[in-house]
């Protein structure tokens, strides 16, 4: 059963060295997140799953240990996915390297985790049989969402403007916030895809495994300030 979820964005911005001397413009963000992942802990799960996006080659499961690695970023840093005593062939992709990384900073031990690629554009119907999945496999089970929202909020954005996207980011902000799964569930792919929303398929992971929960949300951080809509929120 799910009892807890932390939502949390996954530009490698995040990573201090990575974004080098623009760090600070994110501090706000990465400390909301850090609070958000405090909430898993306080929910004493007996396991962790850590949702990423990922490309079709990057899907699947990934075990406690696995290797992050930002050198595609241009820095010599590599973060385990949790505690362990050998490290798994399989790295990590990079949303979650993020994950991994933020866990880190928490000097994450609550529980055993692991974590899962999700594709893209995994259709709606199998993201949330996958949630389900997820949330019937332990009694208490925690899950840390990584995903963006929009990249076309400006013309400076990765997917330059869309007239579209603050509408779109203003009803997942909402969603979020409200632990609302059915909205979440409701996301059109297209439209998501449209809007380069990396988020969209671990969100409805996340409604699947929160079907039934009773789980109540609250919004920590939204902001935009590349152009890409980035959200913190907690699920308990």
């Amino acid at each position: 059963m799910l009892v807890a979820a932390a939502l949390c964005p996954c530009p490698p911005l995040l990573v201090p060295e990575v974004a080098a001397g623009a760090a600070p413009e994110l501090d706000a963000l990465r400390a909301a997140c850090l609070d958000a992942i405090g909430v898993l802990a306080a929910a004493r799960p007996d396991r962790l799953v850590v949702l990423g996006p990922v490309d079709e080659a990057g899907g699947g499961a990934y075990p406690q240990g696995a290797i992050g690695s930002f050198r595609g970023f241009g820095v010599d840093l590599e973060v385990p996915l949790g505690a362990a005593e050998t490290a798994p062939d399989r790295e990590l992709p990079p949303s979650l390297s993020v994950g991994a990384w933020l866990l880190s900073r928490t000097d994450w031990d609550d529980a055993p985790v692991e974590a899962l690629g999700v594709a893209r554009s995994l259709p709606r119907d199998r993201c949330l049989a996958m949630g389900q999945e997820i949330a019937a496999a332990a009694p208490r089970v925690a899950l840390l969402v990584l995903g963006d929202g929009s990249a076309c909020r400006t013309v400076k954005a990765p997917g330059y403007f869309d007239e579209r996207a603050e509408a779109f980011d203003a009803e997942v902000a909402r969603a979020l916030g409200d632990a609302d799964t059915d909205a979440l569930a409701a996301l059109g792919e297209e439209p998501a895809a449209g809007l380069q929303a990396s988020g969209r398929a671990c969100w409805q992971v996340l409604a699947g495994a929160a079907q039934g929960a009773g789980l109540s949300g609250r919004l920590l951080r939204e902001e935009a300030p590349y152009g890409v809509g980035y959200f913190v929120a907690a699920w308990s």
